[in-house]
């Protein structure tokens, strides 16, 4: 099994460690619970390791991703700006999501979901080759990548890394900056703010101890699932996948059909409606909203994609993709085993910096 250059300080803190696409990562340190209102109410640290980072450059390196992107690279304004897009098939589908870095003129940084890492290589230089592009595609097995999440994410991070509070203290949302050959990105999976912080491997474990040294507790997946899911973000595999498009997975905001740039899966999503809708959930019984159970409405039946029990709203949330005439505000029923939860349909997130964003069932 893979493991990151942190896996041996994971196992010294207790973590439970689990199989996440072929990598040992760490599922908590004991309580999940814990783990994510840390991070909701304080800060929190991830390792994200497992994640893969590559760096695109070259001549051609622009034209190469306004191809293979469907979110459009020239909405970037400046170097150290970035955006979040689907990479899509020839027929729309999701090869993955993924987020771009514009470091410099003829450079450019992905960073890639880790189950998918080795088949998005292989369509990366598939692609150069069938463009005939000068693009150079460099996968940067030598970093190791931190996140570092919650309310007081900046000011710890700062405290324990002094030296990177000028670089990054000027940062906006989804900006990164170059720090003596780290790069600190503002960005994040948790709907809180923070930092994703990208750096030599052999520096990854003292970074992390420095950290822990200024109050920033460490958080597994587990923890990290129910973030993302309370701040409406799909997960790869489970939300989304090559069988959907990203107009059917709430991402049509990161789609660029405004401009009449030519990328991969375009024009498939231009001949293809819509077939179903990604939308939340908030289960108004007892009971728990889980993967893979059926949704019943009023305009056909629909499929959790991924649900659980939301610790900062105490209730139980989902996304589910059901048919498209669905609307927010409008009850469903969803199978659990024997029985039919009802549960209301809403627009996500359901969390944003701590708050809740929807309208919570009557106790």
């Amino acid at each position: 099994m893979l493991k990151t250059p942190l896996n041996d300080e994971h196992r010294a803190l207790g973590a439970k460690l689990v199989d996440f696409g072929g990598w040992e990562m760490p599922l908590h340190y004991g309580s999940q619970l814990e783990e994510h209102h840390m991070v909701r109410r304080d800060a929190g640290m991830f390792d994200v390791s497992h994640m893969l980072v590559i760096d695109v450059t070259g001549a051609s390196s622009a034209p190469f991703l306004l191809r293979l992107l469907a979110n459009s690279i020239e909405r970037l304004e400046r170097p150290g700006s970035a955006l979040y897009s689907c990479m899509l098939n020839d027929d729309g589908g999701i090869i993955d999501d993924l987020i771009a870095y514009w470091l410099s003129e003829r450079q450019y940084r992905l960073v890639v979901n880790a189950a998918t890492a080795d088949k998005d290589l292989r369509w990366l230089q598939t692609q150069r080759e069938r463009l005939s592009l000068d693009v150079r595609i460099v996968p940067r097995r030598d970093l190791a990548m931190v996140a570092i999440q919650g309310p007081s994410a900046r000011e710890k991070l700062w405290r324990a890394r002094p030296e990177l509070k000028p670089c990054s203290e000027p940062l906006s949302p989804f900006c990164a900056a170059q720090c003596d050959g780290w790069m600190v990105a503002r960005t994040g999976y948790t709907g809180e703010d923070g930092f994703e912080v990208m750096l030599p491997a052999d520096q990854a474990l003292g970074f992390w101890r420095s950290l822990r040294a200024a109050g920033i507790g460490p958080a597994g997946l587990g923890a990290r699932d129910t973030l993302r899911l309370e701040a409406g973000m799909n997960l790869y595999g489970q939300d989304m996948d090559e069988t959907v498009t990203p107009l059917e997975s709430g991402l049509a905001w990161t789609v660029d059909l405004a401009s009449a740039r030519e990328f991969i899966g375009r024009r498939a999503l231009e001949s293809r409606k819509p077939r179903a809708q990604l939308i939340g959930l908030i289960c108004m019984d007892r009971g728990v909203l889980r993967s893979a159970q059926r949704v019943v409405t009023e305009h056909g039946e629909g499929r959790v994609t991924s649900g659980g029990f939301s610790p900062t709203l105490n209730v139980s949330i989902a996304l589910a993709r059901v048919p498209v005439a669905v609307r927010p505000g409008q009850t469903v029923q969803v199978e659990a085993r024997d029985r039919l939860l009802r549960a209301r349909t809403v627009k996500c997130p359901f969390v944003r910096h701590g708050k809740p964003l929807v309208e919570l069932p009557v106790a």
